[in-house]
């Protein structure tokens, strides 16, 4: 079974166990590797384990469900706490450590009057509808880095602008440590894998393909430009009224923002949508023109 730490001091010591017992059969400076999840794990997150396997010869993953990023009218209550199945997986799969603090080790005052802020990318699309989500998301990311001192961080490309903003924030605060990612993991009817899905009764997760569906028709018109990948997106979209839209852009892997109208080269299709009480996002990377 993989050792579950709940402290910050009990983490750090099984970390030194390790590490002096990789290195008496291994490498002498054994790497770690970290992978942040908030649990009720899935084979997308199997797959961050397994990256993180090729990267280190210690994995660390850790299970916090982290309120700084949900919102007040957010699903932080409803959102699946699993930690004993979790952990199970994760034997399966070889993790030796799981660091799953309580709220009360990541926040011992209950608040945290500091806080790394996201910037102007971290207010669009998914900052836009989540206000403070993401000062949320690079806040606690820090303290693990600083917590786990990881060679490697392992993020899935599910969640793109995530990804680009704590790559951002490694570099803009020069955190020693290199992101590694993993491609969206799919079901097979193409809904991306989320922690949300369980919630899709049988109507809505039919009506969920839609996203996937939009994603593919937006590939098949990049040839024609920004403005018609939005529109071959739309119109999927909008053909079932179970999902809401929240946001469909197009936007520049580079900067995160949209693409001109004469961008040539690799462009992300960003989409957010409800369907039902369940809100999921997606993306794809294509080539315009």
């Amino acid at each position: 079974m993989p050792v579950v730490v709940e402290t910050i001091a009990g983490l750090r010591s099984q970390l030194r166990q390790a590490k002096a017992h990789a290195a008496s059969e291994g490498p002498a400076r054994p790497r770690v590797a970290l992978v942040p999840t908030m649990g009720a794990l899935h084979e997308g997150h199997m797959a961050l384990v397994e990256r993180a396997q090729e990267r280190a010869e210690i994995v660390v993953v850790s299970i916090f469900v982290n309120p700084l990023q949900f919102g007040a009218s957010e699903d932080l209550d409803r959102y699946p706490r699993t930690v004993e199945s979790d952990v199970e997986r994760l034997r399966a799969h070889g993790v030796q450590l799981v660091f799953a603090p309580t709220l009360s080790e990541v926040y011992p005052a209950g608040d945290l009057p500091t806080k790394v802020t996201a910037g102007d990318i971290g207010d669009l699309y998914e900052g836009r509808s989540r206000r403070g989500h993401f000062d949320g998301v690079l806040t606690v990311v820090a303290k693990l880095l600083h917590i786990v001192n990881p060679d490697t961080v392992v993020f899935g490309k599910k969640d793109a602008q995530q990804v680009f903003l704590v790559k951002r924030m490694i570099a803009d605060l020069n955190f020693d440590v290199q992101v590694a990612t993993v491609p969206t993991v799919r079901e097979d009817d193409g809904l991306a894998l989320s922690s949300r899905n369980r919630f899709l009764d049988a109507r809505e997760r039919i009506a969920a393909r839609a996203l996937p569906r939009a994603l593919e028709a937006a590939e098949s018109s990049a040839d024609r430009g920004p403005d018609a990948v939005l529109a071959a997106a739309q119109s999927v979209l909008t053909g079932d009224t179970a999902v809401q839209l929240d946001y469909l852009q197009v936007v520049n892997p580079a900067t995160f923002l949209p693409v001109d109208d004469n961008h040539h080269g690799p462009a992300l299709v960003l989409v957010a949508a409800r369907v039902g009480d369940t809100r999921l996002i997606d993306n794809a990377t294509i080539h315009l023109g």
